[in-house]
């Protein structure tokens, strides 16, 4: 059985036992989370929502707080110096590894 759940404005495929990397979520590693914008319910019987499921939630723990490898972007216009630029960033994730899809 899979859902898919949304997070962070993002669409995620999950599976029980599976770990997956989502936006920054608050909370301390080993805190329970719970996702209730579940969009599918998938197997067998599956369940599409519109937009959600009803009554169906996927629950989690947090295994890790992080951060991305850094991600570099350059500007470059010719004739001008002045816009050379290179700027870095590294985006926050929350590591989470599914317990169960309840549905």
């Amino acid at each position: 059985m899979y859902a898919i759940i949304e997070t962070g404005g993002k669409q995620v495929r999950v599976q029980v036992g599976e770990m997956v990397q989502v936006e920054r979520l608050t909370g301390e590693v080993g805190a329970e989370v719970v996702f209730d914008k579940v969009l599918l319910l998938g197997g067998d019987d599956a369940r599409i929502g519109t937009p959600t499921v009803e009554s169906a939630t996927v629950r989690g723990s947090i295994v890790d707080q992080g951060r991305a490898k850094k991600v570099i972007s350059k500007t470059y216009k010719k004739r001008q110096n002045s816009n050379r630029r290179t700027k870095g960033h590294r985006q926050g994730y929350t590591a989470v590894k599914i317990e169960s899809i309840d549905g």
